[in-house]
């Protein structure tokens, strides 16, 4: 556990293509998919809170902050909330997604491990050649950067502010789940990925 790396969820996703409501409050192999994310974050940082707007009552049976962002900018805006959160208490914020279930669970280790020697740099997950910019670690000394990088975009995308910084991809394996090869950043947008979860699910116990 890395005590002075503080995690975030960023569970803001709506399911759209799921009928509506908290994509992440939907069930997954007999608990919720924010559960889940929540058990395979937990041994890594040294706290956690949640990143979502709307009602912060629904999430707390999680018994974790739930951190609104005021900026209106996707995922950057609770990147941003989060460090503001964070920095008092800690040098780094883990981000990862609230819809993706199967992520690393040495994804704290590794990041912070590609980073060492550079504190202003941002480690960022790579698997089969695709960047995942939400799942990084991002120094809280770049609250402010951010902050002035939102107030002048009209485009909010988590890797232009990732690749205008010094940053590093750290690459993940697939995985073998039953012979079969999964993505850890697998993440759930429709009722057949939600499917597909529930059998990873079954096969991983």
């Amino acid at each position: 556990m890395q005590e002075d790396i503080a995690g975030l969820i960023l569970s803001g996703g709506r399911a759209t293509r799921m009928g509506g409501g908290d994509k992440t409050l939907r069930p997954l192999g007999g608990r919720t998919i924010l559960s889940q994310v929540i058990s395979r974050l937990a041994p890594q940082t040294g706290r956690m809170a949640i990143s979502a707007n709307g009602d912060p009552a629904r999430l707390a049976g999680f018994g974790l902050p739930v951190i609104a962002d005021t900026a209106g900018a996707g995922p950057l805006a609770g990147i941003l909330a989060g460090m503001e959160w964070a920095r008092p208490v800690a040098s780094h914020i883990l981000t990862v997604a609230g819809d993706t279930p199967f992520f690393p669970a040495n994804l704290c280790e590794k990041l912070d491990a590609a980073r060492k020697g550079e504190a202003g740099r941002i480690a960022v997950a790579c698997s089969d050649g695709e960047q995942h910019p939400t799942f990084a670690l991002w120094p809280v000394t770049l609250h402010d950067e951010l902050l002035v990088f939102l107030g002048g975009q009209h485009k909010f995308r988590v890797r232009a502010f990732i690749e205008s910084h010094d940053f590093v991809e750290v690459d993940f394996p697939m995985l073998d789940v039953a012979e079969k090869i999964v993505d850890p950043f697998f993440n759930i947008n429709t009722p057949g990925e939600l499917q597909e979860a529930e059998a990873i699910v079954r096969a991983m116990i």
